[in-house]
């Protein structure tokens, strides 16, 4: 299985009740279709999935798998503190039709989970049983604990673990793993501010939050990278950087979220206990944005 391109980081529809929203669901991805995007991931840190429930992820998977065009690559995040319930996960999103399942590692028992041995036997036990091929997922933003280079390559020697997403933002040490991990093994960027540095440091592609706002200008980034018209590239990225660290460090799902609205796309409200942004916020959201709307 070929990683290549850019994802987004899919965020999750929900109506103003707070209940999930399938017509919204179903508007974003009709619109991201026309786009030269890789596929999408659903139920990553950027959908909220931590407020979801068991059963609202797995309706996501089902609505984004019928509205996805055909040739597009579907990821689901089935992160879980067990193995048993991580396995579940991926069964089920078999089920729904995705291709690879993006797994984030123990972090709640921190203590005892954030050691080596401790997420190896994570990693390969979920790898060993599960129907869809893994990534791991790296984040120590959210899980606190960044998993080792070692660590990495001795996971990426497992035959059902094709790569990662790495949204650490360490571009030197994503650089490091490609070059520690076993041939094939495929990194992903999960870093909107710095992904074509990523790109030139070894990484295969990127899985954005920013790419819900701004899926022209992260696919501008990737073709320019991928035709070598590397001064292009550059620029891009300079001009979606601010924006991608204004959201990444201040203003989170609930400003990405407005973001979106500005470039035609369903925002909608975050799950509470998330709040929509400020007055004063959205408008230095607009400003950030100013000149990136499509």
């Amino acid at each position: 299985m070929k990683l290549q391109g850019i994802f987004p980081a899919l965020t999750t529809c929900f109506d103003p009740d707070g209940e999930l929203s399938k017509s919204k669901t179903v508007y974003n991805i009709s619109k991201l279709n026309k786009i030269a995007l890789s596929g999408y991931v659903v139920c990553g840190s950027t959908g909220e999935t931590p407020l979801l429930s068991t059963d609202e992820r797995v309706q996501q998977m089902h609505w984004i798998a019928e509205a996805a065009a055909e040739g597009k690559m579907l990821i689901a995040g089935v992160g879980a503190e067990s193995v048993h319930e991580t396995v579940r996960l991926s069964a089920l999103a078999a089920d729904a039709g995705f291709h690879a399942a993006l797994v984030l590692g123990p972090f709640y028992y921190r203590v005892q989970m954030h050691k080596p041995d401790l997420q190896l036997l994570f990693f390969r036990s979920v790898a060993d049983r599960s129907k869809l091929p893994v990534l791991l997922y790296n984040i120590p933003q959210v899980t606190g604990y960044d998993l080792p280079v070692d660590t990495i390559a001795a996971l990426s020697e497992h035959p059902n673990i094709i790569g990662m997403k790495d949204s650490s933002g360490n571009v030197e040490k994503l650089k490091e793993t490609v070059q520690a991990a076993k041939p094939g093994f495929q990194v992903m960027s999960g870093a909107g501010v710095n992904f074509l540095d990523a790109l030139h440091g070894g990484a295969a592609g990127a899985i954005l939050a920013i790419a819900n706002a701004l899926p022209y200008a992260c696919v501008t980034v990737w073709e320019a990278f991928r035709t070598r018209e590397y001064e292009a590239g550059q620029d891009w990225q300079t001009r979606i950087s601010p924006a991608g660290r204004l959201i990444a460090t201040k203003y989170g799902i609930p400003g990405l979220k407005y973001a979106m609205e500005l470039n035609g796309y369903y925002g909608g409200p975050p799950r509470l206990p998330f709040l929509p942004p400020s007055a004063e916020a959205k408008a230095e959201i607009e400003q950030a944005f100013d000149g990136l709307r499509s």
